[in-house]
């Protein structure tokens, strides 16, 4: 650009001195006539400059526009001053919460009380009286099996029974007999002892058939399969038909009025345990719903594997919203307080000490803090000193933002509505 300056005002000049001389008028036509060149070092530029004297002046104002354009601030610096948009979700503010904190724990739900009911005794299924989820009473009859060859059995040990009751009567009754007639001297003592023999053998195989009646009545009572405890049928492995032997499981019946979670905390956190400390957990596909239990055994021993301590929570379950074998996840209440509590992502922890950026009068500061206890489960902290209730900070990416800079909390949008 200073070139074509500096051309503009050698053909100007070169002008002038053509208008000034004598013959000004065919020196300056001779100079147009001639070729450009043929003026070694003299630019074509300047030589049409001074053909158009009023061509290179508009050529200089155009470079001094340019000139101008250039050396003219950017608006990016005029609007270094306005206020950085800050999205809601990118604030928080300072309220006063409930805040727990207590080693965080995970298992699975199991009813309080479950049993597993198998088949004592070989044979048929005839029929199942109980279907899955289906409630039952403690001796409600849930299937019953084929008992042909152990009520033969019974009838058997019955008919023994009767026998060996009459041959102990009249052994009886022979012994009380020889009594009195050795008694009279009418017996020999030997006698006498050989009736009394007689008596007790007797005795001793009336309570043998009595034994094997009751065993024989006690098999065919377990043809008839009953439920162990109050509940409801969680699983039903038979139907009509199958042939079981001993030991085969039929149905699994649960209690599901109170619940258990089993769950291990690391050993470290062995010493905020105690046994009777709220448990506050949220169990999968319930939502954000809460459920709350009491810590009810810990185990006196570590796992050699993993060093985690076991226990057991007791849960109240009377309206049965529980369901038995879904992942649990909670924490030991071990503390409980109520205070000032911010989101764990606005706590800057590269310093020293613990610092938040706070929203003041539309700027940006940061401020010290002092922290408390930490609530791992609802990922807040407690604040002690530094921030009052009602103070906006910023959180998530908001972060980055320098201190002293002007912000604007940028509200969210309506939600738009559909015409039909």
């Amino acid at each position: 650009m200073s070139q074509i300056i500096k051309w503009v005002r050698v053909g100007l000049r070169t002008r002038a001195r053509s208008s000034n001389e004598p013959g000004g008028v065919e020196r300056g036509e001779a100079v147009q006539g001639s070729a450009p060149e043929s003026r070694p070092g003299f630019p074509v530029a300047v030589y049409a400059l001074r053909r158009h004297a009023g061509l290179g002046l508009l050529l200089v104002v155009t470079a001094c526009a340019v000139a101008a354009c250039d050396g003219a601030p950017a608006p990016a610096a005029e609007a270094k001053n306005d206020p950085v948009l800050v999205a809601v979700e990118n604030i928080a503010v300072v309220r006063s919460q409930r805040i727990e904190h207590g080693p965080v724990l995970s298992g699975s739900l199991r009813p309080e009380q479950e049993a597993a009911v198998r088949a004592e005794v070989a044979g048929a299924v005839l029929q199942t009286y109980a279907e899955q989820g289906q409630r039952v009473s403690r001796g409600t009859p849930l299937a019953r099996l084929e008992d042909t060859a152990l009520r033969d059995a019974f009838l058997s040990a019955k008919s023994s029974v009767a026998t060996a009751e009459q041959a102990a009567v009249v052994a009886r009754r022979n012994a009380e007999r020889a009594e009195r007639l050795a008694a009279a001297g009418a017996l020999a003592e030997r006698e006498l002892e050989g009736a009394r023999w007689n008596a007790m053998s007797a005795e001793s195989q009336l309570a043998d058939a009595r034994a094997r009646l009751a065993l024989a009545e006690k098999q065919l009572g377990k043809t008839t399969v009953r439920s162990p405890i109050t509940g409801v049928v969680s699983r039903r492995e038979v139907s009509g038909g199958d042939v079981v032997q001993p030991g085969m499981p039929l149905f699994t019946v649960v209690d599901p009025s109170r619940m258990r979670l089993e769950a291990a905390v690391p050993a470290e956190q062995l010493g905020v345990l105690r046994l009777g400390a709220p448990v506050r957990f949220t169990v999968q596909g319930y939502g954000t719903r809460s459920f709350e239990g009491r810590v009810e055994r810990i185990s006196p021993t570590a796992d050699p594997a993993t060093r985690q301590i076991a226990l057991i929570v007791s849960i109240p379950n009377a309206g049965g919203s529980l369901v038995a074998g879904l992942f649990a996840e909670g924490r030991v209440a071990a503390e409980v307080r109520a205070g000032l509590a911010i989101p764990h992502n606005a706590v800057d922890l590269t310093g020293s000490t613990p610092a938040v950026l706070r929203i003041q009068n539309g700027r940006v500061e940061r401020v010290l803090v002092e922290l408390g206890i930490e609530d791992e489960l609802a990922e807040r902290v407690e604040v002690r000193s530094g921030l009052s209730e009602g103070d906006t900070i910023l959180v998530n990416g908001a972060r980055g933002v320098a201190p002293g800079t002007a912000v604007r909390v940028q509200k969210a949008a309506a939600p738009v509505r559909l015409e039909r």
